[in-house]
């Protein structure tokens, strides 16, 4: 039955209880997921003796890179199967396997053993993405629809907030191990609230097997990926996400690296004390997942007003407009090891994503032909998969090799014919950076400033902004070659 009360208080009681509990279970999972991924790329890297992995920076990027590429794409799958075995029996697989997987995530410490268990939360995650916004379909009409993918993916944005927030406080007073045991707690909050609160939405019964839906699914995607246009325009979206992927997977190492964490605290704490605490979860540092946060709380502010003035823009003209503006952000964060570029950077960077993301999916829907919406919107992950594998490539090996402190470091002392132990279990990277701090003779800031000025590591966002420039450029003759004449086409057929 549609509901005709139009009114924002009509439309929200309109919103059936499942509608509610998806939106709750959202929330919770990107808390799980972003208060996991935003320190990912800091804890594979960290010392030994200071709870983290130890792992190189390739190693880091072919895990974060590689794994969420398999998230990414495994929608397309997954959708097919919860859709044959139902949603309910899904969400509970989904979330059994999320809750395992971050808890040992938390505990294994091996490069393949930790590879193949975020692998395997990967998946379960990745058979929720389809699930969650399935149950809100399905449980919205033509009349409240909008609202209702409004507040989705609001409850979102707020998970992507809050995750990162618990975390900088719960491995800043109790370690790394907490962030994981955080994360099974709040997935398993969501396994309760299926069990006792879901109810299997109505759904048209099946004739043909899992396998044969799959197999059609992806044949498919392969017909929609034949229209030229539309593959043209995914394949220049990739290097959107390549850029975008930066501020999640290798930013964090950056300012791990390069930025004076404890000069910062100690500006932020002169004007401000209750920040400069939310800042270093409790510590007296700034730590780099809560500037990466600044992302999220600037999306939650301000999407609202960014979206309003984007409906009155052409979809190709907002996102070429939303890629400048998101390339001068990232060029700051990475150019610059100041604190303040790096807080002005996030924030331009985030206003250029608001202009940017939501309107490439509106955009796929303007160029869908009649009655393949649906399979058209199925292209959007592929991108974005593609593009986390690019990414994982620039966080990784081009990482450690242009622009981390270690390996600028080492490169260093073997110039000046320094010996140094290797690092191992014994003699940690903790150990090796002070034992290199003694034999150069400077403190820990003189040779991370040292280094910077000698090394040029920021040479990384040449890289990072070349992509982005090189996606406006192919999105603009993109706009000129295809859409424009097309846009011409259809008014001519009007007059």
């Amino acid at each position: 039955m549609i509901n005709k009360d139009k009114t924002f208080i009509g439309l929200v009681k309109s919103f059936k209880a499942n509608f509610w509990l998806a939106s709750a279970m959202e929330l919770l999972e990107r808390w799980a997921w972003y208060g996991m991924f935003a320190v990912l790329p800091i804890f594979l890297t960290a010392s030994i003796d200071e709870g983290g992995l130890g792992f190189s920076h390739t190693q880091k990027g072919f895990i974060t890179g590689n794994v969420t590429t398999l998230l990414y794409f495994l929608p397309i799958i997954m959708g097919v199967i919860a859709d044959r075995i139902g949603y309910k029996i899904s969400l509970v697989i989904s979330f059994l396997m999320m809750a395992v997987g971050y808890y040992f995530m938390g505990n294994i410490t091996s490069y393949y053993g930790f590879y193949a268990i975020f692998a395997f939360t990967a998946i379960g995650a990745a058979l929720f993405k389809p699930v969650a916004s399935g149950v809100v379909a399905r449980s919205t009409d033509d009349t409240n629809s909008k609202l209702g993918f409004g507040v989705f993916y609001m409850m979102v944005n707020i998970g992507g907030f809050v995750g990162p927030s618990m975390s900088s406080y719960l491995r800043t007073t109790y370690g790394w191990k907490l962030i994981f045991i955080q994360a099974a707690v709040v997935i398993a909050i969501n396994l309760v609230m299926v069990l006792l609160f879901f109810r299997e939405p109505k759904r048209e019964k099946v004739k043909t097997s899992i396998g044969v839906a799959i197999k059609e699914s992806l044949s498919n995607i392969i017909s929609a990926l034949k229209d030229v246009k539309l593959t043209v325009l995914l394949i220049i979206m990739i290097g959107f996400w390549v850029m975008f992927n930066q501020l999640f997977y290798t930013l964090p190492s950056f300012i791990e690296d390069w930025v004076d964490k404890e000069a910062m605290y100690q500006h932020i704490h002169g004007f401000s004390p209750w920040l400069a605490n939310y800042f270093s979860g409790g510590g007296t540092a700034v730590n780099p997942e809560m500037l990466i946060n600044i992302d999220a709380g600037a999306i939650i502010l301000l999407q609202v007003i960014v979206s309003t003035l984007v409906t009155r823009m052409r979809f190709v003209s907002a996102m070429i407009r939303g890629f400048l503006i998101a390339i001068v952000g990232i060029g700051l964060t990475f150019y610059f090891n100041s604190p303040l570029y790096l807080i002005l950077g996030i924030v331009i960077f985030a206003i250029g994503e608001m202009t940017t993301n939501p309107t490439f999916s509106a955009f796929i829907a303007s160029i869908s032909p009649k009655g393949k919406e649906a399979l058209y919107q199925g292209t959007y992950f592929l991108p974005v998969a593609v593009g986390n594998f690019f990414t994982g490539i620039i966080a990784g090996p081009v990482y450690e090799r242009w622009s981390s402190k270690l390996t600028l470091l080492k490169k260093e002392l073997a110039k000046r014919n320094i010996s140094m132990p290797e690092i191992n279990e014994q003699f940690t990277q903790k150990d090796y950076y002070e034992l290199a701090y003694q034999k150069l003779g400077m403190n820990a800031n003189e040779t991370r400033e040292f280094l910077w000025d000698a090394y040029d590591p920021n040479k990384i966002a040449y890289l990072i902004v070349a992509i982005g420039l090189i996606t406006v450029i192919a999105l603009y003759i993109y706009d000129k070659k295809v859409i424009q004449p097309r846009e011409k086409k259809e008014i001519k057929s009007i007059n």
